[in-house]
């Protein structure tokens, strides 16, 4: 049972660390005029404010209800294991979505913040190792042998 717990938190974890780097990186763009989707909307305050606060709720969401079992959100929707499946497919899906931006290799670039520009395929890159490391956590402890379960 410890291990199964042991892999939600690690699960949580690596989502958390997933939702931040997202988050932050999502902001940087719209604050670079790159909205969502692509879209050139991005450097509106009302904009970059909307997707700012939408974005901290599944931040912090759902490694909240993916740390430990609560027994309203069990009762009521799914259980954590069935979320953890939930939310691989929600990452598998934003992989595949990424990639789509690695292979073709789309030619813009954003100034980076350090100085100079990174070109959109070296970012979909970084993002997409951190997207896929999120899966692997998230997905292990959602298909985890029936034994294996908390």
């Amino acid at each position: 049972m410890r291990d199964a717990e042991a892999r939600f938190r690690i699960a949580a974890r690596g989502y958390l660390l997933y939702g931040i780097a997202y988050w932050i990186g999502g902001l940087y763009l719209l604050s670079q005029g790159v909205g969502v989707m692509g879209s050139t909307e991005g450097r509106r305050l009302g904009t970059m404010a909307f997707w700012a606060v939408a974005g901290l709720v599944p931040l912090l969401g759902i490694p909240y209800l993916l740390q430990s079992r609560r027994g309203w959100f069990e009762r009521w929707v799914f259980s954590r294991r069935d979320f953890a499946r939930v939310v691989s497919l929600f990452l598998a899906f934003r992989a595949w979505k990424i990639g789509q931006v690695v292979v073709p290799g789309h030619g813009g670039s954003v100034p980076a913040p350090w100085g100079g520009t990174i070109s959109f395929r070296v970012g979909a890159v970084m993002f997409l190792v951190i997207t896929v490391s999120a899966l692997a956590a998230v997905a292990r402890a959602a298909w985890a042998h029936e034994t294996d379960r908390a």
